[in-house]
């Protein structure tokens, strides 16, 4: 199939997305797929990278976000789409990228492929500890029917995680499919564990080697509740020697820095980009913690347990569903208190029996990346036949 994906997320300093799509480039050929990204970008300009094809079109920033861009020209989108001719297109943005590609006129097969929950992101973090998740929902139920609006024009969506699936049928999306996210599992192992490194972290947070560290990776924003992060640790540490590695950027860093100022053993890392740096993060710390509840699959997580490490997740969303016996606590999304309780219990435990079921939950739950694009292609295949028997 010749796949075209308008993905208004994709930007060259994005973290999950970004792999995400290199990833997607780098395999499609392998399953016999021609792939296009098309992005919101800095120039217009066709880029030739990881063996697929990046049509950049210029747009502007974000407001509130420079590290992302959004499409103002739709008919720049549309000539270069008239001009790939795909059999399919993958709208990945609920905003304009996804009515740009919902609406370009040609005769593809239309995917919405929903890498966000919006309402979970914003209204949520910052309502849901006021009002409740529920109510919040309700008051957001105009946004509900304008994410069906636009999944209407759509053949099918695709979600990476069964709990999103459950959540947006409940709001009346239709022809949901679920292909989950795979992990780089050669690039994500025990193996990377890492003594000297470990002792350096701690060192960072002003501890010794016989304190415990947890570590936080992903974006500094405002879903990922870093500052909750940092309060829990900060209650757990009045009972045990805990440092806190927080890995990551984004435009609340100044913020978390001056959290992290505020607390004590908190140490703000900032951005890892070498992939075995970040594999020797994750398999040398006692655990991760995260504070998303509006997470769409929770790479980081799948990552962590790859890396036998344990986790501290809020009870919601899709970070929820990696929650297991042995290797998992959870706490009351948002609340410090709770989290702090969570914090304690899994450090009570045994890091070595922790480390076994994290592996064993992995190997049961989690899809390598071979596996995702597999089933992610093979129903891009079968929407594809099924439109051609109407």
């Amino acid at each position: 199939m010749r796949i075209v994906d308008v993905c208004e997320f994709y930007s060259p300093t994005g973290g999950g997305v970004r792999r995400y799509i290199n990833q997607k480039l780098a395999l499609a050929g392998k399953f016999g797929h021609e792939l296009t990204i098309i992005a919101p970008g800095a120039y217009t300009r066709m880029e030739q990278a990881h063996g697929g094809t990046i049509a950049w079109i210029k747009s502007p920033h974000l407001p509130f976000d420079r590290n992302y861009r959004m499409f103002w020209n739709h008919q720049q989108v549309w000539r270069t789409l008239d001009k790939i001719a795909p059999d399919l297109v993958e709208g990945s943005s609920p905003w304009r990228g996804g009515w740009l590609a919902a609406r370009w006129p040609g005769k593809a097969v239309k995917v919405f492929f929903m890498h966000a929950d919006p309402v979970a992101v914003y209204p949520q973090t910052f309502l849901g500890g006021l009002l409740g998740p529920e109510r919040v929902d309700r008051l957001f139920g105009f946004f509900w029917r304008y994410l069906n609006s636009l999944n209407s024009n759509y053949d099918a969506a695709i979600v990476t995680n069964p709990a999103l699936k459950e959540r947006f049928s409940g709001f009346g999306l239709e022809n949901i499919q679920v292909a989950p996210f795979g992990v780089e599992r050669s690039k994500f192992s025990p193996d990377f564990y890492d003594a000297t490194a470990r002792r350096e972290m701690l060192a960072t947070c002003g501890l010794d080697a016989d304190a415990k560290l947890l570590i936080a990776v992903g974006r500094h924003h405002p879903e990922k509740r870093l500052r909750t992060i940092i309060q829990a640790v900060s209650k757990a540490q009045k009972q045990r020697k805990i440092g806190l590695y927080i890995a990551g950027d984004g435009f609340l860093r100044a913020s978390v820095e001056r959290w992290a100022l505020n607390a004590q053993n908190v140490y703000v890392a900032g951005q890892i980009n070498d992939a075995d740096q970040l594999a020797t993060v994750m398999a040398s710390a006692d655990a991760l913690i995260h504070g998303s509840a509006a997470e769409t699959f929770g790479l980081v997580l799948a990552e962590a347990l790859c890396s036998g490490t344990p986790l501290i997740i809020p009870d919601a969303g899709a970070s929820a569903t990696f929650a297991g016996p042995g290797y998992a606590e959870t706490y009351r999304t948002g609340d410090a208190e709770d989290a702090a309780g969570a914090i304690l219990r899994l450090l009570a435990g045994d890091r070595a029996e922790q480390g076994r079921a994290a592996l064993a939950a992995a190997d049961a739950q989690v899809f390598n990346v071979e596996q995702h694009f597999e089933k992610l292609f093979e129903i891009y295949g079968r929407i594809v036949a099924e439109r051609s028997t109407r």
